[in-house]
């Protein structure tokens, strides 16, 4: 079972300022039962706020620098991604065991390293 987890800020297109990641790619990993939620420096409900203005309703919503406490919570998660632009986003992700990709690297289709 794959975690994908995502900054919001400079990485996803709703983001202040946008990023490379469309919604899209967060319901397609939702459709292949994808664990997906946002981790970011933005207060909790206002993440909830902008999941629910999207109509996208996530597995979680937490902080990046709390990469260690989603991970609890889903046990079963084999592979464990964190995408985002900052270096906050890349220690976080690597000190709680998460594959890290920045926005702009994330890999091809088909490619290794691929979050598909």
């Amino acid at each position: 079972m794959v975690l994908l987890s995502l900054d919001i800020d400079g990485t996803l297109e709703v983001g202040d300022p946008p990023g490379w990641i469309p919604l899209e790619l967060i319901r397609r990993a939702q459709s292949l039962g994808y664990i997906v939620g946002s981790s970011s420096d933005r207060v909790v409900s206002d993440q909830q706020r902008l999941w629910a203005q999207h109509e996208i309703e996530m597995d979680f919503v937490g902080h990046k620098h709390k990469l260690d406490e989603i991970k609890q919570r889903f046990p079963k998660a084999t592979r464990l991604i964190h995408i985002g632009d900052g270096d906050a986003d890349h220690i976080y992700a690597v000190k709680h065991g998460f594959e890290f990709h920045w926005v702009h690297e994330v890999p091809e289709a088909g490619s290794p390293g691929w979050i598909f």
